[in-house]
């Protein structure tokens, strides 16, 4: 089958080192839902709301670590190669997970996992504008779908290491593969498309704000919520969640995670087979949101579902948002070489970084509008699909276009397909 040899074709050594890279990435990130209340007893908290609102502080604390370290890689992507971010901030995440495992209370936690989501915000983006700036563009696409696939299987090894061993060895546990997979990375070269650039411009975030980009790059960050909302508070908050929803059953965050992050990985898998087979970012993405849409309402609203319900629900609901490496493959596609590792780097950051939003305007309507749980996100949840589907009606298709082209402050936003090559071009 051409697929299988396309597939074949693009497993080169960067490929697999930005997908481990990425596995862990994810493993790092999803550790504290899955440890949340195992870990927040451990060191003194037991008060059920106060391992809700506490846990609400620390997961805040890791997002918005990721939104600041999200610009500070993505400049240094731009002006210093992509390598040296991935290198950057791989030693950065692993110490902070080191130094999570001795954490004594909230403040350590927070401090903690702060730090580590300042070292995680650099390793998703330049893995994927490495690969896509190294592949053809027929088949870029599919080394940017391996990259996720890879990823997202570290979702399911954090859930199951997290649930079977201590959280101080699982934090350790993440911190040594971080250390390990550095020397992978010494064999991996630079990409050719940056490389060769020497435009003054280059590393300039400024030219987001100019001719319209700003505007697609807010599309694009909007169109990443959903995934974060359905990770960060149906799948990370599914105890209290289903507590108010008369769920027949003990449902926990680590079965949450766990199949949930199952239907990630083959989310993933199928979106970037969809948008291949589509030859198109938006169809595929479209049909994610819409089937997420209507999957998260039956989440919510639909009574009497038992525990095992719920986590078929979450591997469904996985699934449908499982179109993460289609996001950052068209998010680093909408822009230029000079400002591409910026948008690569600080879009998936933010879209993380909503997640500290929406738990944050659940907790608010829960408590001081007085909504139950699950109304409160019903509420949040149909606010960030229903921006997700707009904008992404907002934004052009870019699987055919050709990488090699910088932005400049007087370069129009957008980018006729069939213009030729030129240095100016946006």
């Amino acid at each position: 089958m051409k697929f299988l040899r396309d597939l074949r074709s693009v497993l080169n050594l960067t490929v697999l080192v930005a997908g481990l890279g990425y596995f862990v990435d994810l493993f790092d990130i999803t550790l504290f839902g899955v440890v949340r209340v195992a870990s927040l007893k451990d060191i003194g908290i037991t008060d059920p709301t106060e391992i809700l609102t506490k846990g609400v502080f620390i997961y805040n604390a890791q997002m918005v670590g990721m939104m600041v370290g999200g610009m500070l890689w993505g400049v240094l992507a731009d002006k210093r190669g992509r390598l040296s971010v991935m290198f950057g901030s791989i030693l950065l995440y692993s110490f902070a997970n080191l130094a999570n495992a001795f954490a004594w209370d909230v403040t350590t936690y927070a401090l903690c996992r702060f730090l580590g989501g300042v070292g995680l915000a650099g390793e998703l983006g330049a893995a994927i504008t490495l690969v896509a700036e190294s592949l053809p563009k027929e088949k870029r696409g599919l080394g940017t779908t391996i990259v996720a696939t890879l990823g997202m299987l570290g979702i399911v090894a954090a859930a199951l290491v997290g649930q079977h061993m201590t959280w101080k060895v699982a934090y350790i546990t993440g911190g040594v593969m971080g250390i390990a997979l550095l020397f992978a990375r010494f064999k991996v070269s630079e990409s050719e498309l940056f490389s060769k650039k020497t435009d003054p411009s280059r590393a300039n975030p400024f030219l987001l704000l100019q001719g319209g980009r700003f505007l697609k790059y807010i599309c694009c960050i909007l169109i990443g919520v959903p995934i974060y909302f359905t990770t960060g508070i149906l799948f990370t908050f599914a105890p209290e969640l289903t507590a108010g929803l008369g769920v027949t059953g003990t449902v926990t965050a680590g079965n949450a995670i766990l199949y949930g992050s199952i239907g990630l990985t083959l989310g993933d898998l199928l979106a970037g087979v969809f948008s291949q087979a589509l030859k198109s970012r938006k169809r595929a993405v479209g049909l994610n949101l819409v089937a997420g849409l209507c999957l998260m309402l039956l989440y919510v609203l639909v009574p009497g579902l038992t525990s095992t319900g719920v986590y078929v629900l979450c591997f469904f609901l996985g699934i449908s948002v499982g179109y993460w490496a289609v996001l950052v493959t068209m998010a680093a596609e909408q822009f230029g070489t000079n400002i591409r590792g910026t948008v690569a780097t600080t879009v998936p950051n933010f879209v993380r970084g909503s997640a500290a939003i929406a738990a944050s305007g659940v907790a608010w309507l829960k408590g001081s509008q007085g909504f139950t749980m699950g109304n409160a996100a019903l509420l949040v949840g149909s606010l960030c699909f229903g921006l997700a589907l707009l904008a992404l009606l907002k934004l052009e298709e870019t699987f055919h276009r050709d990488l090699d082209y910088e932005e400049t402050a007087t370069s129009p936003a957008a980018l006729p397909h069939s213009q030729p090559h030129s240095s100016s071009r946006s």
